[in-house]
């Protein structure tokens, strides 16, 4: 399922970057939009247990998932 979750600390291209390069062998493509506030990072989650562990690797970068 795809997945859309709002994040703090995303600022520009380059922190777009990292994430993709970080992440994206783990959990396949990562989609960034940069032009909405807050910023929104689109992946497919196939269970809970994945989501919980994107949202960890994406705290351990830096970015805060946003909780709705």
């Amino acid at each position: 399922m795809t997945k859309n979750f709002k994040t703090n600390n995303i600022s520009c291209i380059n922190c777009a970057n990292l994430i993709k390069a970080s992440l994206e062998d783990k959990f396949g493509d990562i989609k960034i939009n940069l032009e909405t506030n807050p910023k929104e990072v689109i992946v497919e989650i196939k269970d809970n247990t994945q989501e919980s562990e994107f949202k960890k690797e994406m705290s351990a970068l830096g970015f805060q998932i946003i909780e709705d």
